[in-house]
C-alpha cells in the first residue's frame, strides 16, 4: 500500500470504503507527477485488483493565487494574469475578463475589434483541441496523431505571435477593444490555415475513426449521462457528448456570435469516443465561424474612443502631450469604474468560463472570482473511473480535457 500522505483514519473514512480500511482493497496514488494527468493532479485510486472501486481527485498543486493577485493590481495590469489560468485558452481568458470590465464600465467595442476577437477565440479553440487530441492520442498509444497535431498548432502560434508578439500569453484583447490592429498579412495567414486545415481534420478521422485499438479504448468506456452532467454542473464538450446541445455562444451570445451561422455538435453515448467526436466536429464548426468573420471583417477602429478607460493609440503619444499624460495616468493610477458587481461568461474549449468582478470604486477590483470548467469537470472522475481498469483512467482524464492551472488558480 503506497503512501497516502498524513491523513487520519476518520478523514480517510470519508474518502474510501471500509474495504480499503480493512485491507480488502488497495489504495494507490496516481500522480501528482504522472505524465498522463495533463498537469499536476493526484488521483487517489481504490483498487480491487486492476478494477477501480473509487477515485478521489486531489488538486491544488498548481495554486498560484491568481485571483488574489489580480485584486492587488489595477484593472488593466491585472489582465496579464488571465493568460496564465488556462494556458491553452489565453485569448479566451482575455476575452472573458475584458467582457466583465466592459460590462462594469459600460464600454463600447468597435465592430472590427469584435470580429477579430471572434476569429482569435475560434483559432484558440482549435489550438486547444489540437493539444487535447495529440496528448490524448499519446495516452492511448497513438503517437502519430500527436506529431500531426503539433505541426498544425505551430501555424496557429505563428498567427498569435504575428498579432501580439507572443506565441501563447498574448494579452492582445484589451478592455474596449484590442491592443492594436492586426497586421496586413493577418487575413492571408488565417485564410491559408482555414483552407488547408480541413485536409488535416480528414487525416485525423482516417487515423482514429476506424482504428480498432482506439475504438477498444474509447467506445463504451467512462460513460456519463446527461442527467449526471447537469447534476454536477458539467459544461462544454463533455455535456454535449452526453446529448445536451448547450453552448454559451448560442445560449448567451457575446462579441457578436449571434451574427454567425454554426451548429452545436452533440452525441448521445456519453463515452470517451463521443467526447472525441464532438471535439473534432467543433473544430470544423470553428472553421465555419472564422470564414464568416473574415468575409465580413469591417474596416474601422479597433478600440473604444472612451478615453476615461482606454489609453490613446501609441501613434498619438509622440505628437500629443495630452495623449502622453493620459497614457501615463492610466498605466500608473488606473481608471475608476463605478461601484457594482458583474458576471461575464464565455464558451471556452473546456466549457463555461465565467468571471465575477466587484468594484468598490477604486482603481483595483475589490473581488475577482473565476468559474472555471476544469474545476467543475474534475468532479466526475469517480463516475468515469468506477468499474474500469486502471489503464482506462488515463483515457478518462484525457477525455474531459483538464488544464490544472484552470482548476487551481
Amino acid at each position: 500500500m503506497t503512501d497516502i500522505r498524513e491523513v487520519s483514519v476518520d478523514e480517510l473514512r470519508h474518502l474510501v470504503s471500509d474495504r480499503a480500511l480493512s485491507g480488502e482493497t488497495m489504495l494507490l496514488n496516481m500522480g501528482p507527477q504522472h505524465p498522463s494527468t495533463h498537469g499536476v493532479l493526484r488521483l487517489l485510486l481504490e483498487l480491487d485488483g486492476e478494477i477501480v472501486v473509487n477515485c478521489v481527485p486531489d488538486i491544488g498543486f498548481l495554486h498560484t493565487g491568481v485571483e488574489k493577485n489580480m485584486e492587488a493590481k489595477t484593472y488593466q495590469k491585472a489582465e496579464v494574469m488571465t493568460d496564465r489560468l488556462d494556458y491553452l485558452n489565453p485569448c479566451g481568458n482575455n476575452l472573458t475578463y475584458c467582457l466583465a470590465v466592459e460590462k462594469l464600465c459600460e464600454l463600447d467595442v468597435p465592430p472590427r475589434a469584435q470580429a477579430i476577437r471572434v476569429i482569435l477565440a475560434e483559432l484558440t479553440r482549435i489550438n486547444s483541441h489540437l493539444v487535447w487530441l495529440g496528448t490524448s492520442g499519446l495516452d492511448l498509444a497513438a503517437m502519430s496523431i500527436f506529431l500531426y497535431c503539433m505541426v498544425e498548432r505551430e501555424k496557429l502560434l505563428d498567427i498569435f505571435e504575428m498579432v501580439s508578439g507572443q506565441r501563447m500569453m498574448t494579452t492582445y484583447i484589451r478592455p474596449g477593444g484590442l491592443w492594436r490592429d492586426v497586421p496586413v498579412e493577418f487575413e492571408d495567414a488565417v485564410g491559408s490555415f482555414i483552407d488547408h486545415f480541413p485536409e488535416e481534420l480528414a487525416k485525423y478521422h482516417a487515423l482514429l475513426d476506424t482504428n480498432e485499438l482506439f475504438l477498444e479504448r474509447t467506445k463504451g468506456i467512462s460513460t456519463i449521462t446527461q442527467k449526471q452532467c447537469i447534476a454536477y454542473g458539467i459544461t462544454g464538450p463533455v455535456l454535449r457528448a452526453s446529448g445536451m446541445a448547450y453552448d454559451i455562444r448560442k445560449a448567451l451570445p457575446y462579441s457578436g456570435y449571434e451574427q454567425y451561422d454554426f451548429n452545436i455538435p452533440t452525441r448521445t453515448e456519453g463515452d470517451i469516443y463521443a467526447r472525441y467526436s464532438v471535439r473534432l466536429e467543433e473544430m470544423d464548426e470553428s472553421l465555419k465561424i472564422i470564414r464568416q468573420a473574415l468575409n465580413k471583417l469591417p474596416y474601422g477602429p479597433v478600440r473604444s474612443n472612451n478615453r476615461k478607460f482606454v489609453p490613446p493609440p501609441r501613434s498619438e503619444i509622440g505628437v500629443s502631450m495630452e495623449s502622453l499624460i493620459h497614457h501615463f495616468k492610466l498605466w500608473t493610477e488606473g481608471f475608476t469604474p463605478p461601484k457594482g458587481s458583474v458576471y461575464a461568461v464565455t464558451e471556452s474549449p473546456r466549457g463555461e468560463l465565467g468571471v465575477f468582478l466587484e468594484s468598490d470604486g477604486s482603481p483595483k477590483p475589490y473581488r475577482v472570482h473565476y468559474r472555471t470548467p476544469t474545476f467543475a469537470n474534475l468532479q466526475i472522475m469517480p463516475i468515469l473511473s468506477r468499474g474500469h481498469f486502471v489503464a482506462d483512467v488515463v483515457g478518462a482524464i484525457g477525455s474531459i480535457d483538464i488544464v490544472l492551472g484552470d482548476a487551481d488558480r
